[in-house]
């Protein structure tokens, strides 16, 4: 491990400023540079870049300081793949280690720096199907690669300085994106949206923590009234950034995840009746028996560019059968987790005691009460909830089920702007962080309202370490742990 007079020498800590050399990022400086010599990226890597399954091309992704010798030794055309151009490609045979041909395809020539990883690049493209492409990549493994770990390609990119940590996440949930609005908020996030925001805090809390430190040269009496007051300014504005940064939680989870819709009610009010007409098919199962459906069934739907993971569940009920009454746990097990909560009641029957006490449970501000077969309403049903205001449907005609969707929109919006521009907006993990960078925003803020050298020190510390929470959001701050923690979500091929 390198002493503190050998790392100061370093031309990368060098270029940091004084600040960044207190003990404590010394410290954290000399483990990160540890950590991230043990990170082999100078190995080639190759991996299978498209889905599974038959297409009509498929693409084999090789990364890494051999590969052009190991490109001229499996890739035959009109000239060597190390003697091309960047930017070019043209066409050839994939051949085995005997000479004999596993494939024709393009091999495309991608340069450092100016390539996805960073790195010299090529992708051959071959046939689409399973047994060509599992050959190609044979081949290249038996010519020196490595298989690539998931997201190892997108790892190196970041290393290479291609990409933050932000943008990286915004690959995978641009993949993964299940409705327009979050492949655009992850674009926007790829296209480097958010890391602006991310990097304004941070260097806004940087400025301030340094004026912090100068403070503690001074004797207090020789330091202008204004000084603390102002240092105090700077801290709210951070703090107002951050607040808002967190205020997009809610929108990135939706987005992500999807809203977990849960539809209940008692047997014979048209759940699953419901369900299929949110989805569009004939999903459940339906019959004028209670107690159809026992168990929990799933499906996805996009609803104002917000995916909806819709749950269909047992009727609600007392019952001696011991199969229903499970449906019946896993019901209400849902119900309490869901973002929205459909609850329907049988308005040709009179109203039930049994609903008032379901609903006495539910949260207003998330449930959407729905009166079905108004067709063929009861003359002395009456509902007089106040804390509800329900949309009448008739679903054997599918009567209504575009008020439920409206409905149903109206109370995700409670939480979220979705008629708003598309943003990027924060995951999980950087909620995580921001919030512990909060933390210890208060703090500080706290000890430098006191005023005064003693309250300054203190304060740097908290800084410090809100500033260590923070740069992890980006990568300004990193180790083997957290980008393995990250990566690990990726698919191989990306």
């Amino acid at each position: 491990m390198p002493n503190d007079s050998e790392l100061i020498r370093r031309p990368d800590f060098l270029q940091m400023g004084p600040f960044f050399k207190k003990p404590h990022f010394l410290r954290l400086h000399v483990r990160l540079l540890l950590e991230n010599q043990r990170m082999n990226i100078t190995d080639t890597i190759a991996a299978i870049a498209t889905p599974p399954g038959e297409g009509g091309v498929g693409i084999v992704r090789i990364s890494g300081s051999g590969v052009w010798r190991i490109a001229d030794e499996i890739f035959q055309g009109p000239e060597k793949p190390s003697a091309a151009k960047g930017g070019t490609f043209f066409f050839g045979k994939i051949v085995a280690a005997d000479g004999t041909v596993i494939d024709e395809g393009l091999c495309l020539i991608f340069r450092s720096p100016r390539s996805y990883t960073g790195e010299d690049t090529i992708e051959i493209q071959g046939h689409g199907g399973s047994i060509v492409l599992k050959k190609i990549l044979r081949r290249c493994l038996e010519a020196g690669a490595r298989m690539a770990e998931p997201g190892e390609f997108t790892k190196r990119a970041f290393l290479k300085g291609k990409m933050d940590l932000v943008q990286a996440e915004a690959v995978a949930d641009l993949i993964h994106a299940q409705s327009d609005r979050a492949a655009n908020a992850a674009l926007e996030q790829l296209e480097g949206g958010l890391s602006k925001k991310f990097n304004r805090l941070y260097d806004g809390l940087v400025e301030t923590a340094a004026d912090i430190e100068t403070t503690l040269d001074f004797i207090e009496d020789e330091l202008p009234d204004d000084v603390f007051p102002n240092l105090g300014k700077k801290l709210d504005e951070s703090f107002q950034t951050l607040e808002e940064l967190l205020a997009t939680w809610d929108e990135g989870r939706l987005l992500r995840e999807g809203a977990r819709v849960v539809i209940m009610g008692r047997p014979n009010a048209g759940k699953s009746t419901l369900f299929n007409a949110l989805l569009g098919q004939d999903r459940a199962i339906v019959t004028d028996i209670p107690g159809t459906t026992r168990d929990i069934i799933e499906e996805s739907l996009v609803l104002d560019g917000v995916p909806l993971r819709v749950l269909d569940t047992a009727g609600l009920r007392e019952t001696d059968c011991l199969i229903e009454q499970e449906g019946i746990r896993r019901a209400r097990a849902h119900s309490a987790s869901a973002d929205i909560a459909v609850y329907l009641i049988d308005c040709s029957q009179p109203f039930s005691h049994d609903d008032g006490e379901h609903l006495a449970k539910l949260n207003s501000k998330r449930t959407v009460v729905v009166l079905n077969k108004v067709d063929i309403r009861h003359s002395g049903f009456k509902f007089e909830i106040s804390d509800f205001q329900p949309v009448e449907t008739s679903l054997v005609d599918a009567g209504g089920v575009d008020a439920v969707k409206a409905s149903i929109a109206v109370k995700l919006e409670a939480g979220v702007n979705l008629t708003a521009p598309v943003h990027a907006v924060i995951s999980e993990r950087h909620r995580n962080l921001l919030e512990t960078a909060r933390a210890e925003l208060i703090l500080a803020r706290e000890r430098i309202a006191n005023g005064g050298e003693e309250a300054a020190a203190p304060a740097a510390d908290h800084l410090r370490t809100a500033l260590e929470a923070l740069g992890e959001v980006t990568g300004r701050v990193y180790h083997n742990e957290l980008l393995n923690n990250i990566f690990s979500r990726f698919c191989i091929g990306k």
